[in-house]
Order: structure tokens, then C-alpha cells, then sequence
């Protein structure tokens, strides 16, 4: 066995660990549908291998060389379908139809030429390949949101799809490439060490971006409380206090919002926790149909409630708040088992310099106390420090 053999055997192991691991993401999380379509690009990329093995013994090797190049290009279109599932972006599906059906028909038409007969004939065997990686860097290309990792993607995507242009020009220049030749020539030990590499560092960098993705998910699953779908305390607390250093260095308000359901404890003594529950969840729902996208919206603890507005001030807040406690007052409470009149409690708050969370979620606590002691059902507003009142909270509470 030559070079080039001994490298195709490498790449087996190697497409097979990489087919092993997506299949393994897939299969651990229902979410990564783009890393099934992976596992089965490096699967189709080991039985390509094992063809490539077996093409140079064939005293005819035409029949197969098509085999093999359909099962190779597949393998690369598989992928970019993979890829468009994992970033949530169309499937190109008529490219792919186009390229994959009228290339396999320009290759079965010049069947009786070898694939490196002329420079003119290898493109055309290795131009469907460099078209696929083209396609896939689109795709990563058009993803909603693109990190540095997504970046070198597309770069290596673009290097690996330059190499299939090359490789005529390859084979050109190293002599004997032919298909019963290639497993000992040096054309072949080449084509199959830039092959490795590239399936090397394509493979581990589509493998990150899907466990980043994975990591995400976990991270926010851990992240969120179960029953009322927003981020919990230890979630809200991370999220909140990184959209208050960036709306500090990008010298913008901020206001903080928190809300309690007035009497909750007689909702789940009177009628049973899973009324409570189901009011719990009917609340956030408000919560989360009132914000935008950049809001940060949290279960503080039991029936307490933390919302920062970015980008908001006081008034802003305020008005927040008011429309999610009219929306709350106006839901029947024997639709969700509660059969009793709701309402909830408002403190609101604006940033000032020199603020952090914890200043925030003071000055609105002693808000939301403000707002109970008055006769519940009401959005009070503080934007400083307050004065003059019986609660040690409360000393110094500016406006309503």
C-alpha cells in the first residue's frame, strides 16, 4: 500500500470518529437536527473512502469511479444540509438538486474519458465539490447571528472548496494519476493529505459550533424556571447585570421593574396549588407579551417578579408596568381555577450613576413596598433614594 493508502485509511478512522461524535450530539440532544445530517456526511464520507480503496483493483473502473464520486459528492451535500439545519436558515434544495443531478449526468456522459485525461475533464470531475463548499459557506454565511468560530467556518469552507480547483492542476503536475494508479502515486499521497487535513478542521470546527449551540441550550435550560418560562434569580441576576454594563458604557437609561401578586398566598391556600400555578404562568405570560427583545425578564422567587428595560427611564418603566397591571386586573380568574379578582403590586426604578444591580433592586423593593402599603394594585416609582417613612426600606420614597 502506498502513501496515499495509508493516508485513505487515516481518513476513514477519522470520518468515522467525527460521524461517531455528531451521531452522539444527535443523539443525546433532540435539538442538534443539524448534527444527524453531519453524522451521515461523514458516514457517506467512510463508505467513499472504503470505494476508493476497492476502485484501483477494477479491471473496468468506470461503473465505480461514478459510484464513487456520486457517494463523495453526496457526502458534501449532505453537509450543507446539515449546516442549514444547525443555523436555522433555508436549505438551498434547488442548488443542491442542480448541482448534485447535473453534475453525476456530466460525469456519466463522459463515462469512457478518465477523470484526469485532460485539465479540462478534471474540473469538471472536481468542480461539483469546490460549488458544494461554496453553498455551505453561504449557508453559515447567512446565519442571523455569526461569532469568530462561524467566521473561520466559512474561511475553511472556502480554503477546502479552493483545493478541489487545485487538485486538476495537481495531478497535472505530478504525472500518473490515474484511477488504477492512485493509491501509489503521488498525486494520490498529496490529494489525501490536504484531504485529511481539511477533514480535520472542517470536522472539529462544525463539531464546536454544534456544541456551542448545545452548551447554550443548557446553559439556558438551567437558566430558566420551569413554570413560568423566564430566566430564574441566578439567570436573571447574570443577564441583567450584563445589560447594565453595556448600557452604561453606551450611556443610556435603564429602568428595573419588580411586581408581586397581591393575596397569592390565599390563591394557593383557597385554591390549591396548581390554580396557583397556572396564575403564576398566566402573569409571565404578560410579563414576556408586553417586553421587547431587549428586555430582561425574571422569576425572582415565588410570586415576585424582575424585569430590567434597557434603553427605558422612569417613565418608560412606569408605563411598563402600568399596562401589565391592567392586563392582569382584566383576567378572569375562574378561567385559570382562581375563582377571585387578581392584581399585582409595581415598584419601578430608573438607573443612576454610578448604580449596580443591587442599587436597583433596593430602590425598587422599597417601591414595591410602597405600593403594597398603599393599597396594593398600583405602580409606584422611585428614582432616588427616599426620605420619610416608618419602613427602614422606605426612608425617603420620592413619587408615584
Amino acid at each position: 500500500m502506498g502513501a496515499a493508502g495509508f493516508v485513505l485509511a487515516i481518513n476513514i478512522f477519522v470520518a468515522g470518529l467525527f460521524a461517531a461524535a455528531f451521531g452522539a450530539v444527535a443523539w443525546r440532544y433532540s435539538s442538534a437536527v443539524g448534527a444527524r445530517w453531519l453524522a451521515l456526511a461523514y458516514a457517506l464520507g467512510i463508505l467513499n473512502s472504503i470505494l476508493e480503496y476497492i476502485l484501483p483493483g477494477q479491471d473496468d473502473p468506470r461503473l465505480l469511479g461514478i459510484t464513487v464520486f456520486a457517494v463523495a459528492l453526496s457526502a458534501f451535500l449532505v453537509c450543507v444540509v446539515g449546516l442549514a439545519r444547525h443555523y436555522a436558515v433555508a436549505v438551498p434544495w434547488i442548488w443542491l438538486g442542480l448541482l448534485g443531478g447535473g453534475s453525476l449526468l456530466a460525469n456519466i456522459i463522459l463515462i469512457n474519458e478518465p477523470a484526469t485525461a485532460t485539465l479540462g475533464r478534471a474540473m469538471i470531475y472536481q468542480l461539483p465539490y469546490f460549488f458544494a463548499h461554496i453553498l455551505a459557506a453561504i449557508v453559515v454565511f447567512r446565519a442571523p447571528r455569526r461569532g469568530a468560530l462561524d467566521v473561520l467556518l466559512i474561511v475553511f469552507l472556502l480554503v477546502s472548496g479552493l483545493q478541489f480547483v487545485a487538485k486538476p492542476y495537481l495531478a497535472m503536475g505530478l504525472g500518473d494519476a490515474s484511477l488504477q494508479n492512485y493509491l501509489h502515486s503521488l498525486y494520490g499521497a498529496w490529494s489525501q493529505m490536504l484531504t485529511a487535513f481539511l477533514l480535520v478542521s472542517n470536522g472539529v470546527l462544525m463539531l464546536l459550533v454544534n456544541v456551542r449551540e448545545v452548551m447554550a441550550e443548557i446553559t439556558l435550560r438551567s437558566e430558566t424556571d420551569k413554570l413560568s418560562g423566564l430566566l430564574n434569580r441566578r439567570g436573571f441576576e447574570e443577564r441583567a447585570e450584563r445589560a447594565l454594563q453595556n448600557a452604561t458604557r453606551a450611556r443610556i437609561p435603564s429602568a428595573l421593574v419588580l411586581a408581586d401578586l397581591d393575596h397569592f398566598k390565599d390563591v394557593n391556600d383557597t385554591f390549591g396549588h396548581d390554580a396557583g400555578d397556572r396564575v403564576i404562568a398566566a402573569f409571565a405570560g404578560l410579563l414576556a407579551n408586553s417586553a421587547d427583545a431587549r428586555m430582561v425578564l425574571g422569576r425572582h422567587g415565588g410570586e415576585e417578579f424582575a424585569i430590567l428595560l434597557p434603553g427605558a427611564n422612569l417613565a418608560s418603566g412606569r408605563l411598563y408596568a402600568e399596562g401589565v397591571r391592567q392586563a392582569f386586573a382584566a383576567l378572569s380568574g375562574s378561567e385559570l381555577g382562581a375563582n377571585r379578582p387578581l392584581s399585582a403590586s409595581f415598584g419601578v426604578t430608573q438607573m443612576q450613576a454610578g448604580d449596580g444591580l443591587h442599587d436597583l433592586v433596593h430602590r425598587a423593593d422599597a417601591a414595591l413596598y410602597a405600593a403594597k402599603k398603599a393599597g396594593r394594585d398600583r405602580v409606584h416609582a422611585v428614582s432616588s433614594e427616599p426620605v420619610d417613612t416608618a419602613d427602614p426600606r422606605l426612608s425617603g420614597q420620592a413619587g408615584s
